[in-house]
């Protein structure tokens, strides 16, 4: 199989080399080889190393990682949608039709159209298509809800790629997360569409729908019902964890990720999955995630000391925080991006603490934004390059002084 694909290639590189009929198009057929096979070219001077590992490989990767998130979010999808309808015990084949009918499209529209804006950029720039693509547009539409619709998610990717990536010159230049950057702008711009408790479930919808959302039944996340202040039947409370209670949201069930909310991020179980192979295989910083967790659980752990008599937040313990919202799956995979994040080994663990504490900090403080891990992220991400500064001065003048001593 590997020789006829090989052969293929071969075939019709001519056309696409310089000089060819089809020169203008030559990131398109070498993005398309290299999926496939490994680059052909070596390093041949110089100091280098020799790895079987490219870029692409790296990447895909990272989508192996993804793959517990994934396959979780794509049956809670459908799982929900049948609660909503009042099924108590929907079969698995059900739930996972119905999932893939509301995710598939989702990936699909994310690759397709961030693919074509990425592919200009190559063609007029005349370089490579970048390898990080591979992975922004599959972690963009797993931070999105199901019922979003294809128009807006689009957009959205369009935007990521562009503004978050591309205007600074590709991969390895940007200082902003383009999947974050690109729900950020989403989430700005069609606000109703990305928000509240109408939009995390397809109770209703779809062409496997059981018949229309029953009584009763509120869409809400965790998180929006741990900040709205009040049990499910409408008595103010300030204890966080009796709120949820009363919506049905056990510890366990967050954890799992049997929740509402965006698609590839209601399992902080799958997203700890995936960050065991992240870091065995050496691709993403565990200084990062062990930063952002204790950050994380630091803040909270202050907030339930001070107390409130007003903000029902205040009292969520820690543990809750860690496995509720995007916090496992924004630690993991966005947070240890290694164009936007720190690089040096303490600035690593300082730039996820402050993920962490921030992400606390927009939970309990902005009662309008229960999630705090989008914003927490790009705003550390924009302030990578000063805590790598500052570490590398700070290492510099240390070593100054004692090799003056020696």
């Amino acid at each position: 199989m590997k020789k006829f694909i090989e052969s293929q290639f071969d075939a019709q590189r001519h056309l696409f080399e310089k000089g060819g009929k089809l020169h203008w198009a030559w990131p398109l057929f070498e993005g398309q080889e290299t999926f496939f096979l490994t680059p052909k070219h070596k390093t041949k001077h110089g100091a280098h190393v020799r790895d079987r590992m490219d870029m692409k490989r790296l990447m895909i990767f990272v989508l192996y990682a993804l793959a517990p998130a994934i396959a979780i979010g794509w049956y809670n999808i459908g799982y929900q949608a049948f609660l909503a309808e009042g099924v108590a015990a929907p079969g698995l084949v059900d739930c996972i039709l119905r999932g893939g009918l509301a995710m598939l499209p989702l990936i699909v529209t994310s690759y397709a159209a961030g693919g074509v804006a990425e592919l200009l950029f190559c063609i007029v720039r005349k370089h490579e298509i970048n390898e990080g693509f591979l992975v922004t547009a599959m972690l963009y539409p797993l931070t999105l809800p199901p019922s979003i619709p294809l128009w807006m998610a689009a957009i959205g990717i369009i935007f990521g790629v562009v503004i978050g990536k591309e205007v600074f010159g590709g991969v390895g230049m940007n200082i902003l997360n383009p999947a974050l950057t690109a729900r950020a702008f989403v989430f700005f711009t069609y606000p109703a569409a990305i928000s509240g408790a109408a939009v995390w479930d397809m109770g209703g919808k779809g062409f496997l729908s059981s018949g229309p959302v029953v009584d009763g039944y509120t869409g809400a996340t965790p998180l929006l019902a741990a900040s709205g202040g009040a049990l499910k039947d409408g008595t103010a409370s300030i204890d966080a964890v009796a709120i949820l209670n009363s919506y049905g949201f056990a510890w366990s069930d967050m954890a799992f990720g049997f929740i509402p909310g965006s698609m590839g991020e209601v399992s902080a179980v799958a997203a700890l999955l995936g960050a065991v192979f992240l870091v065995a295989t050496g691709i993403a910083s565990w200084r990062i995630m062990v930063g952002a967790a204790v950050g994380l659980v630091a803040t909270a752990a202050l907030f339930n000391g001070i107390g409130s008599d007003t903000v029902s937040m205040m009292s969520l313990p820690p543990h809750y925080h860690l496995v509720m919202g995007g916090f496992m799956f924004g630690a993991v995979f966005m947070a240890t991006d290694p164009c936007s994040a720190a690089v040096t080994p303490i600035g690593r663990l300082i730039y996820g603490f402050f993920i962490g504490v921030m992400c606390a900090l927009v939970r309990v403080v902005n009662p309008a934004y229960p999630e705090g891990m989008m914003l927490a992220i790009l705003f550390m991400n924009v302030f990578a390059p000063l805590i790598d500064y500052f570490i590398v001065k700070q290492t510099t003048r240390r070593r100054a002084a004692r090799m003056a001593t020696a």
